[in-house]
């Protein structure tokens, strides 16, 4: 079984450090599975003070109270004023649709805010792709670090603006990304990701997929050749990936499969020193070699399990789980701004 070190620094506002907050941080897109997610981690966060909380929508009827947040946070969800954000925040999460986060990220940019996008807008960096897949955003601010924290440290570090990644290419790209810097995936052949989710992955608005005698003791493909998530991936390891979701009857975690060919005679054991030097020190990706991995494992936590299988002829298979609402969207994001703001990055996390 491979292990990872745990981070050795106290930084200011790590855990058990009584520092005053030094930063005021805002949630827009608030009732949203992911919006409530970052208020439970901000709400219990010792190096920031949470402000404002909105919703997606700018009226009154926007304006509620999230009962599950009980007497961990008692605000109150107000509707969404971009001028409140950028008067009253330094650090603000937007987990709003996509076209809603093209409009106004850019803007909070300009007012120096710092932003950590959870919509997909910001994601891509070709222009000709992003325009397939997002086509509302119209400009992408110069200087956008792509929020895969273990891999992009040093840019989430430095940006004003940090593009969370999708839950599918987090899963997959924290497997697949170190083998295909270090050559040890075949460039001729085929690279497969066969990916489940739960059903919060697609979202609090209700659909006749999500619904609950659709869903319930069945699963089913989705997206085939045209998720957005494909693209994020195949970004992240300069390749063509065949990519294919799955939903399945759980509330919440991801298992992404990925099938990959590596040369002849490549070990278990070469592959994992690989991923060893990779995620040496990094709190949240857990190596457990063959010991393959369960969403059980990982669910309720900003954890991300990897394990692997290799045969002799070169065939490959990784399995990488995590929770999509926490590593997948909201823990990662806290993670990334932990590491903007220059603190423990597991702060609140742990």
């Amino acid at each position: 079984m491979h292990t990872v070190a745990q981070p050795l620094t106290n930084s200011p506002g790590a855990p058990g450090n009584n520092d005053r907050p030094v930063a005021r941080v805002a949630v827009a897109g608030a009732t949203g599975y992911t919006g409530q997610e970052l208020l439970r981690l901000l709400s219990r966060h010792p190096a920031v003070a949470l402000g404002a909380a909105m919703s997606s929508g700018q009226t009154g009827a926007s304006s509620r109270r999230l009962p599950g947040l009980t007497r961990l946070w008692d605000g109150t969800i107000t509707p969404l004023s971009p001028d409140t954000l950028a008067s009253e925040a330094d650090v603000v999460f937007l987990a709003l649709p996509d076209a809603a986060a093209a409009e106004l990220a850019p803007k909070l940019v300009d007012a120096g805010v710092r932003v950590i996008d959870l919509s997909g807008a910001f994601r891509l960096r070709d222009e000709g792709v992003r325009a397939r897949w997002y086509p509302d955003t119209h400009a992408r601010p110069s200087g956008v670090a792509y929020g895969l924290t273990e891999r992009e440290r040093g840019a989430v570090a430095r940006a004003q603006l940090v593009a969370n990644p999708g839950c599918y290419p987090t899963a997959t790209l924290l497997a697949l990304a170190p083998l295909a810097v270090a050559g040890l995936v075949l460039p001729d052949a085929d690279i497969i990701v066969d990916a489940k989710s739960g059903v919060s992955g697609a979202g609090k608005t209700p659909s006749e997929r999500t619904h609950f005698s659709e869903i319930h003791g069945s699963m089913s493909a989705y997206g085939v050749f045209s998720h957005r998530h494909g693209a994020e991936i195949e970004q992240g390891v300069g390749r063509t990936v065949t990519f294919t979701p799955h939903l399945v009857p759980l509330d919440r975690g991801i298992l992404s499969t990925i099938y990959i060919r590596v040369p002849a005679g490549t070990t278990e054991e070469a592959l994992g020193d690989v991923l060893e030097q990779a995620y040496a020190g990094a709190t949240f990706v857990r190596l457990v070699g063959t010991s393959l991995p369960e969403i059980k494992h990982v669910a309720h936590t900003n954890f991300c399990d990897i394990g692997w299988r290799v045969d002799p002829s070169g065939r490959a298979i990784l399995v990488s789980v995590i929770d999509n609402l926490l590593k997948g969207a909201s823990g990662q994001a806290v993670q990334n701004m932990n590491v903007m703001l220059g603190i423990d990055e597991r702060t609140a996390l742990l």
